[in-house]
């Protein structure tokens, strides 16, 4: 029995060896081949001074050597920390501190520009693709990954699990991000959920279309190792070209497919012939809402799948799901489903008492699956980890998922939206407030303030409100260019408004709702428009 997360792969390993474990781009490992890798580099991991619990960056686009990268950090029992590849190196420097990161693994052009970022000592960096930079004068140790790949011993580290495995970072209401820590036994007992109720066998080719920082991607590495099946890691560079996915998937005889809804519904508009994508037995979504209409069409391009939306924050992982068997003909949303096995979720009120059908409540989650805390940010954990106000959990921590919900008749959830400004865009968790604190970084600018506007294809976009300050001029292309350079590409406001002066309630703060009259005539103009277009 597995209470690791690197332990799925020793088990893979040892039943079959000789099967292939990840694809990218042509290129392949078998699980003998993985695990020997990922043994060399936790070793070396440690030559290098890291230790259990260690908190190591992996900064690289997605490639075979990715998948190596998590494993071996985990075989050290330190936690992987993805920074996002094409996120501003201000922002990736700004994760590296606040986890104090001890060891990247990267290359050396991405290294040199992010240790150039980080104040104090740099950590200790092993650089694991040489990209043929030729940076000599960084404290780095190059790995041959051919010789890397030659079978080792693991260092048999201890580690229970109840360690941090990973933490992903989300976007900050104050401006800094939030480190969301989770344990092995947080993510295996989704993994293992994951195994029995929607399945997967050795001869399964999981694709894996999230970024590695993105909480999606637990599902495609870990279940592919527990399955003994073969994850097939989608490039970077096609992630939302619909006609390159629609050729991907039919190339790589995909059969389980996770990703957000934006993304399937490129390929479903792609590949419109019913039997366009004639391996797929499994479709999974989350991360946003799945527009009932363009699951229909969905639907017509995959007739035989099993269609699933899981439903969960990433610091719950997955905590509801829901098998869509009938899709209605009409635009009601599909519903979050009930809770997973060894999962309780319930709703209250507004005056605390436990929802009943037809009402409306915040959800709270309880089990295996919700994370130990925000790292180094036990302020902002106590506010969502919270003590069970339900006697039958008495002392238990719970945690608030700010999400409003609608218990039906049938036990299912209906999602209902965010209770707070908190929102979900391309199935990315975003806080405006992060965003205001940029915008409010711009010298021309004297207010600004982010609203959420519906959008079809991306369920919310991002509108940036701004005021200039006296005598001085502003354009769109400035206030993005601005937001660009310091935030991710998908926190980039697709729309800017210049106003003479924000509307205010009569307290003085801004009023969001009359805000977002006054910019909801513009929300036509989003639909197709690309971010920070």
């Amino acid at each position: 029995m597995s209470f690791l997360l690197n332990q799925i792969l020793d088990d893979a390993a040892r039943e079959r060896p000789d099967h292939p474990a990840v694809r990218c781009a042509g290129n392949e490992l078998t699980y003998r081949e993985l695990v020997g890798a990922a043994n060399g580099l936790a070793r070396t991991l440690l030559e290098a001074g890291v230790r259990s619990g260690d908190r190591v960056g992996i900064h690289l686009p997605k490639r075979i050597e990715t998948v190596v990268a998590v494993y071996g950090v985990l075989k050290a029992g330190a936690a992987y920390v993805p920074l996002d590849p094409k996120a501003p190196t201000p922002r990736l420097a700004m994760v590296a501190k606040d986890c104090t990161i001890s060891a990247i693994v990267t290359t050396h052009e991405r290294a040199a520009s992010l240790l150039s970022q980080i104040d104090g000592p740099p950590p200790r960096l092993v650089v694991l693709v040489d990209d043929g930079a030729g940076v000599s004068d960084l404290p780095s140790t190059v790995i041959d990954f051919d010789s890397a790949s030659r079978p080792a011993s693991d260092p048999s580290v201890s580690t229970i699990d109840t360690d941090v495995a990973y933490i992903l970072y989300t976007s900050g209401s104050t401006g800094v991000p939030k480190g969301v820590t989770l344990t092995h036994r947080n993510a295996l007992t989704f993994v293992e959920w994951s195994a029995s109720r929607i399945g997967v066998e050795p001869g399964d080719r999981l694709s894996n279309h999230a970024p590695l920082h993105f909480d999606l991607s637990v599902f495609d590495l870990f279940l592919a190792a527990f399955g003994k099946a073969t994850v097939v890691l989608v490039p970077d560079e096609i992630a939302f070209l619909g006609t390159e996915l629609a050729r991907f998937a039919r190339s790589e005889r995909i059969t389980i497919w996770y990703s957000v809804p934006s993304a399937l519904t490129l390929l479903s508009r792609t590949g419109r012939d019913p039997g366009a994508f004639p391996d797929l037995r499994t479709v999974v979504f989350a991360g946003e809402v799945y527009p009932t209409r363009d699951l229909r069409a969905l639907r017509r391009v995959v007739p035989a799948a099993a269609l699933w939306n899981l439903y969960g924050p990433t610091e719950t992982n997955v905590c509801t799901y829901y098998r869509v068997d009938d899709i209605p003909e009409d635009d009601r949303p599909i519903s979050i489903g009930r809770a997973c096995e060894n999962t309780e979720v319930f709703a209250l009120t507004d005056d605390g008492s436990l929802a009943g059908v037809g009402e409306v409540g915040e959800l709270y989650v309880r089990g295996a699956t919700v994370m130990r805390g925000y790292w180094g940010r036990p302020d902002k954990t106590a506010e969502v980890l919270v003590t069970s106000p339900l006697p039958a959990h008495a002392g238990e921590h719970v945690y608030r998922t700010g999400d409003l919900v609608r218990l039906q008749p049938d036990g299912n959830y209906d999602f209902l939206g965010r209770r707070d400004h908190q929102i979900k865009s391309r199935g990315y968790r975003i806080e405006l407030g992060e965003i205001e604190v940029v915008l409010h970084g711009h010298p021309a600018l004297a207010d600004a303030v982010a609203v959420a506007v519906p959008h079809e294809e991306w369920g919310r976009a991002i509108i940036a409100c701004v005021v200039p300050n006296e005598g001085m001029e502003i354009t769109t292309s400035d206030v993005k260019r601005h937001v660009a350079e310091r935030l991710p590409r998908y926190m980039v406001p697709s729309r800017v408004e210049v106003l003479d002066e924000l509307p205010r309630t009569s307290t003085g703060k801004v009023d969001r709702r009359r805000l977002g009259d006054v910019v909801s005539e513009s929300t036509a103009a989003l639909r197709g428009a690309g971010p920070g277009g």
